[in-house]
């Protein structure tokens, strides 16, 4: 098969088939990408992911841009991303066009409340395994539970987090490598 047909199809595939956005797609993305195709290996995912995560946009949409330029270049990013967007506008299209006619059906919101607690397992799901590829451990879970509280409970901004836990690192880094 064509790997432009074949990244564009495995894309399409998981954007239609997933609920709850970017990070119920991720691990959907890491079992066609690493698993099933070997087309990364699962420290490069990691790295895409973490790259992904702190680029602007859409999670789904900035991972399969780097994994399609990753594959073929530019136009692997374009086909990627294509893959990712179109089911998702398709299906709100469709909806945009038929939502007067069921936005009260009883049906449909039971639906919709019964798809919610799955979408908060999906993305639990993620966490977990992104926490054991960054080797996170008894001694450094402090850090990601310190930051998601600094964030849900006071407010703080993402962006001060990652910078904060950037330089934390660089510091480390540095520290730990002049150390006899």
């Amino acid at each position: 098969m064509n790997i432009y047909l074949e990244a564009f199809s495995v894309f399409f595939k998981i954007g239609a088939f997933t609920i709850g956005g970017g990070y119920a797609m991720v691990p959907l993305i890491e079992n066609e990408v690493v698993t099933k195709r070997n087309w990364l290996a699962k420290e490069d995912f990691v790295d895409l992911l973490a790259i992904s995560q702190s680029a602007p946009g859409i999670l789904a949409v900035n991972i399969s841009i780097f994994i399609g330029y990753r594959l073929r270049g530019l136009r692997g990013s374009i086909v990627t991303a294509l893959g990712t967007i179109l089911p998702s506008f398709l299906i709100i299209l469709s909806i945009a066009l038929f939502f007067s006619s069921f936005k009260d059906n009883k049906l449909v919101e039971n639906i919709f409340k019964g798809i919610r607690p799955a979408v908060v397992a999906l993305i639990a799901a993620p966490t977990f395994s992104m926490a054991r590829s960054a080797k996170v451990n008894r001694r450094n879970i402090w850090i990601p539970v310190v930051s998601a509280l600094l964030i849900w409970l006071l407010g703080f901004s993402p962006i001060w987090i990652i910078v904060a836990a950037g330089l934390g690192g660089y510091l480390y880094g540095r520290f730990k490598h002049t150390q006899p």
